[in-house]
């Protein structure tokens, strides 16, 4: 009886593995394309419209920026928006880019980190990632003790920094799948 019995336990157990499977490839072939998972590399899905160049209004989110709650982020203009639910701006600073741009369009806060040293060899606080360029990290950060400036303009980097006291506010603000949108 019991070779019997565990032969029956390992023949269900297949076929509900089975079944499982051939539900699971049911679903993931019937996903809309536009909700299917981008491939690497691959430009983001939702693209921002351009933004009118021109002067940008430091208490006012950029036209085409999204709605929400949302980090934006001007490479013309070098400037930063932290954006409230209810579409008000909480925050407005100039940064200064790193070497490396990300492609306008809507990305979310991957990974943060409280304190490491950047690509180029600063010490920085607060790193908020958010986008991969040919392999370089962009993301916003405060250099802790040493400008933008004084680094070796040949490294290829992907911070974006900004003040100490905005980068604290960056890192409240932005957590985890927090919503980042690059306009030109």
């Amino acid at each position: 009886m019991p070779s019997s019995s565990s032969g029956l336990v390992f023949g269900l157990t297949a076929a509900a593995l089975a079944a499982v499977g051939f539900l699971g490839y049911q679903a993931q072939a019937t996903v809309p394309a536009a909700l299917a998972k981008p491939e690497a590399g691959s430009s983001p899905a939702a693209v921002v419209s351009k933004a009118p160049r021109g002067k940008v209004s430091p208490g006012v989110p950029p036209a085409g920026s999204g709605v929400g709650e949302r980090v934006v982020y001007s490479t013309g203009a070098d400037r930063v928006w932290l954006v409230g639910a209810r579409n008000e701006v909480t925050r407005s600073y100039p940064v200064t880019p790193g070497s490396v741009d990300p492609a306008p369009g809507v990305y979310r806060v991957t990974s943060r980190s409280n304190s490491i040293v950047g690509t180029d060899g600063v010490p920085i606080e607060h790193v908020v990632r958010f986008a991969d360029v040919d392999g370089v990290a962009v993301g916003f950060s405060a250099a802790v003790g040493k400008t933008s400036e004084e680094t070796d303009p040949g490294v290829r980097t992907g911070g974006i920094r900004e003040g100490r006291e905005d980068g604290t506010a960056m890192w409240e603000f932005a957590t985890i799948g927090a919503q980042v949108a690059v306009i030109p």
